[in-house]
């Protein structure tokens, strides 16, 4: 029987199995459907689809920079332990996935995994992610990306942090083109994301926080025991200058400067313009990710760990 292209693929989707290993068994099984996937099973190979249910909220934040510094990436891809986060083989993936997201500006994380994949030729990359999963023997999942790109005079600059548990990614623009490429400004981009890794901001300035996170936050403030017997007049003063102070803390121009506490980086960012002699020099937009933020992640001691491994 031949070994069609299609047949191929619908074993892999029924068993989550690598092309190779299911082209494989359908050579061994003669085409027989049935008698393939059990070969995959006998093999331990047909899992990828069992592991896709396991937690992955380890891995690495990863970013790629353009040449010429005008288009950036930061990208999350998760697994599920530290040891298989530092291994070759899953570095390599983080480092094929951030590519494929520089080259090919997919909108989102569906639209990604439906590009036809850079790093395996004919195949997608959601087949690209089935592939490596079967391979490595966790499950993996890219889970979220950014991908900057700078209209008009300006740069994009990357900074990760801790062996890939921290990552950021910030647009610094200018008026001028010739002011991204002197060294004042290269170094100014980089102290600001660094800042942005250790100070954690939420939004560069006033402008933009969403009008909701501010009537929570006074909400929240409303709601505090410490206010509980003051008139009431009195209390909707006190939390204005709470939430006003929460949110500058938020704010990543007023926050102190991690490098000299006594300036605000919007102190810093206005003395480095006038050295360059460009006064539109700003922040036009960051992300921070931490890994495996928001992932429930499941307990499990190194013994536990090794004996699992093991029965894969």
């Amino acid at each position: 029987m031949e070994i069609t292209a299609s047949l191929v693929k619908e074993l892999r989707e029924k068993t989550g199995a690598g092309m190779m290993d299911t082209k494989k068994a359908l050579v061994e099984a003669e085409g027989d459907m049935e008698k393939a996937s059990e070969i995959l099973r006998q093999k331990g190979i047909a899992t990828a689809d069992k592991k896709s249910g396991r937690v992955a909220a380890e891995g690495q934040v990863t970013a790629l920079i353009s040449a010429d510094r005008k288009i950036g990436v930061l990208a999350e891809i998760n697994c599920e332990t530290d040891f298989v986060g530092k291994g070759d083989a899953f570095l390599a993936m983080v480092s094929e996935v951030a590519q494929q997201i520089l080259e090919k500006a997919p909108a989102d994380v569906p639209s990604l995994l439906a590009q036809p994949s850079v790093a395996l030729a004919g195949h997608s990359v959601q087949e690209y992610v089935t592939d490596k999963i079967a391979a490595i023997k966790e499950n993996l999942n890219i889970r979220r990306f950014v991908r900057f790109e700078v209209e008009g005079n300006g740069a994009v600059h990357s900074y990760i942090h801790t062996g890939g548990k921290v990552g950021v990614l910030i647009e610094l623009k200018a008026s001028k083109a010739e002011t991204a490429n002197h060294d004042t400004f290269k170094q100014l981009i980089k102290d600001l994301a660094m800042q942005i890794a250790s100070a954690a901001p939420e939004f560069v300035d006033r402008n933009g926080i969403d009008p909701e996170v501010i009537a929570e936050e006074t909400r929240v403030e409303m709601g505090k025991e410490d206010l509980a017997n003051k008139p009431e007049e009195i209390r909707r003063k006190i939390v204005e200058g709470r939430v006003s102070k929460l949110m500058g803390q938020r704010c990543l121009i007023e926050q102190p400067f991690v490098k000299d506490p006594s300036q605000s980086v919007d102190d810093v960012i206005k003395a480095r313009a006038a050295e360059l002699g460009d006064t539109a020099v700003e922040v036009v937009r960051f992300t921070r990710y931490a890994l495996g933020e928001g992932i429930e992640k499941k307990e499990v001691n190194f013994a536990e760990e090794v004996a699992a491994a093991a029965r894969v």
